[in-house]
């Protein structure tokens, strides 16, 4: 399943809550939240330090929000660098 514009603005808002916003604009700044594959969440990251701090402090917080927009169990999150 793809993540709709709306669903990805919508989970992005709700971290935001949580992580604040000089944090919010570091990590989460080009992040998107793109697809589901059975319980499986695929993140793409602005760079490769940005997704494992966004992996180590956030994935159970991105879970959980993720899988009450998305109305599906997400039991993991991967959180991926883009690629430039």
């Amino acid at each position: 399943m793809i993540v709709t514009e709306v669903q990805n603005q919508a989970i992005a808002a709700r971290m935001a809550l949580i992580v604040g916003a000089d944090r919010f604009d570091r990590l989460f700044r080009a992040v998107r939240f793109d697809e589901v594959d059975g319980d499986v969440l695929y993140v793409y990251a602005r760079d490769e330090d940005a997704a494992a701090e966004m992996e180590d402090e956030f994935a159970l917080h991105i879970s959980i929000i993720a899988s009450k927009i998305l109305d599906c169990q997400i039991n993991s999150v991967l959180i991926l660098p883009r690629l430039q």
